[in-house]
């Protein structure tokens, strides 16, 4: 057994998102998100489940702070809720909206915690969404008047800021699968949806930075790297447009002005909505890159997608060599190495944050109370190797955050996958830290695991 250090002033940290926890969906004048309408929409999610209560956090966020200072942690990644402040998406802030992330953040800088907010992580606020979503260029302006007035609010107090969290998901969920909040399947309204988040991303950045000059800003994107399912050249040039539509889509416009080769007769431009001159407006020169990532992909070549990308990944959630998770997905830790140095290498070494990674494990308490999920323990010390691997060979990475600090609202799961580093006691929302919460503090305290 070897002991494996991180760089000094490496960033432990635990990430959560505003549907996923914090309840209080109709309180102190918040508004109606697009999550609250899709999921009290019968037959959308497991068991019918609504973030309606979730884990409360809106009325305990200090004892989330306080497992966070349990474990040593010293970043906390959060989202903020755009209805929660502008509850029609437009117009003055709401005052208890922005008194509560206030509040949040000097309780965690007097924790010693790093603020590390997301302005957007699917809520969209449904007065936006009943105006078109996504796809109507006009929440491009929006979102930039929101992150802008949010910046100006917190932004004395917070330095590090994060756009967007996973823009390709929420896109291809809500618009083109329909399995996530709008529940839109329109490829149409997708390919649009995709270019204003665009702008909005640009639009954003430029209206942070004015307001801001010293923040430091990115974007937490989903990525996986796309390995062929096969050995011929059709599946491994499948595999690098679907790397182009899944990993980049968003990146390409924000660092270089342009839509990379996703599609097999180039970029649906027309579609897709882009006039004169937005490839300008999309450019936004983040500061560092958040990278979400759970596992591989595993693609092949298809002639016959109707989708126009002649790709298709196969099988689950990664592939079938590796351990599964109690969401199957497989664990595959050198997927973090592979896609940390596939983005150090073709970005010119860009500064990264792992914004995301964990893994569902539905151990309980025993009779004692205590939570042995030593699967999580397996899966985060394998992550966090390949991690510093790639970190030797030169990325520069300047944190990790494990997804997640609770047990929470798991999207179309409801509540039957658990993520978090944390036991939630549903419905009463009660917190244990688990054993893997337990050794996640002690590898935080120390800056470094045991291989």
């Amino acid at each position: 057994m070897g002991r494996i250090l991180f760089p000094d002033g490496f960033h432990w940290g635990a990430a959560t998102a505003s549907y996923q926890i914090e309840g209080a969906w109709n309180e102190d004048g918040k508004g109606e998100s697009i999550w609250d309408r899709f999921t009290h929409t019968g037959g959308k999610i497991a068991n019918g489940d609504t973030g309606d209560v979730a884990c409360d956090s809106y009325h305990r966020y200090r004892d989330d702070i306080a497992l966070l200072r349990e474990m040593n942690l010293t970043s906390y990644r959060f989202s903020i809720s755009w209805p929660r402040l502008l509850p029609a998406g437009r117009g003055a802030l709401n005052a208890k909206g922005i008194d509560y992330y206030s509040r949040l953040v000097d309780e965690l800088l007097a924790a010693g915690i790093r603020p590390f907010p997301t302005l957007y992580h699917w809520d969209l606020p449904q007065a936006l969404e009943d105006a078109g979503g996504w796809p109507n260029r006009d929440t491009a302006g929006r979102f930039s008047d929101y992150t802008d007035a949010t910046i100006r609010a917190l932004g004395d107090r917070v330095d590090d800021w994060m756009i967007f969290n996973e823009p390709s998901i929420f896109t291809v969920m809500g618009y083109w699968a329909g399995i996530h909040a709008p529940g839109r399947r329109d490829q149409d309204a997708f390919l649009k949806a995709t270019h204003t988040v665009n702008l909005a991303h640009g639009e954003a950045f430029r209206a942070m930075r004015a307001a801001r000059p010293n923040a430091r800003i990115g974007t937490a994107f989903n990525m996986s790297p796309c390995e062929p399912a096969g050995d011929s050249e059709a599946d491994a040039a499948a595999a690098a447009r679907w790397h182009a539509l899944v990993n980049v889509w968003y990146l390409e416009p924000a660092l270089r002005g342009r839509y990379p080769d996703a599609f097999l007769d180039g970029p649906p431009l027309d579609r897709m909505g882009v006039r004169q001159g937005d490839l300008e407006r999309v450019r936004a020169p983040l500061d560092f890159l958040g990278i979400n990532l759970y596992t591989r992909t595993l693609v092949r070549a298809n002639p016959d997608d109707p989708a126009g990308l002649g790709a298709q990944a196969v099988g689950p959630v990664g592939g079938n060599e590796g351990p599964k998770t109690d969401f199957g997905w497989e664990v595959w830790p050198n997927a973090l190495y592979d896609m940390v140095m596939r983005i150090t290498s073709d970005y010119g070494r860009p500064a990264i944050e792992i914004t995301e990674n964990g893994c569902s494990c539905d151990a309980g308490p025993d009779a004692k109370g205590v939570v042995n999920d030593t699967p999580r323990i397996e899966f985060h010390r394998g992550y966090l190797e390949a991690l510093a691997r790639a970190i030797a060979d030169g990325a520069d990475v300047r944190g990790y955050h494990a997804w997640t600090l609770l047990d929470n609202f798991e999207w179309g799961e409801g509540y039957r996958q658990r993520f978090g580093l944390a036991w939630v006691n549903f419905p009463d929302t009660e917190r244990t830290l688990k054993a893997s919460g337990r050794w996640y503090g002690r590898a935080a305290a120390e800056n470094g695991i045991d291989s």
